[in-house]
């Protein structure tokens, strides 16, 4: 299921991406700052080129890139 960033509370948001960007593998050696990477993530989501998802199996929320989402997703 796919959540619109705007019904997280701006806390929530900052911490969901901040979690995914110091994730272990993520960051492939890049020294680029968290603030970056951060406002990276930020623009990828408005832009619409990137995607909160929320799995209700796990009970866990991520962030994809749109064309890794399953269709059905989007529909």
């Amino acid at each position: 299921m796919l959540i619109a960033q705007e019904l997280l509370e701006a806390d929530t948001l900052t911490r969901l991406i901040e979690d995914f960007v110091t994730r272990e593998g993520t960051d492939n050696g890049d020294e680029t700052p968290l603030e970056t990477r951060v406002a990276r993530v930020r623009l990828a989501l408005n832009k619409g080129s990137a995607v909160i998802a929320f799995d209700p199996d796990s009970q866990q929320c991520m962030l994809l890139l749109k064309h890794d989402v399953p269709r059905e997703w989007l529909e």
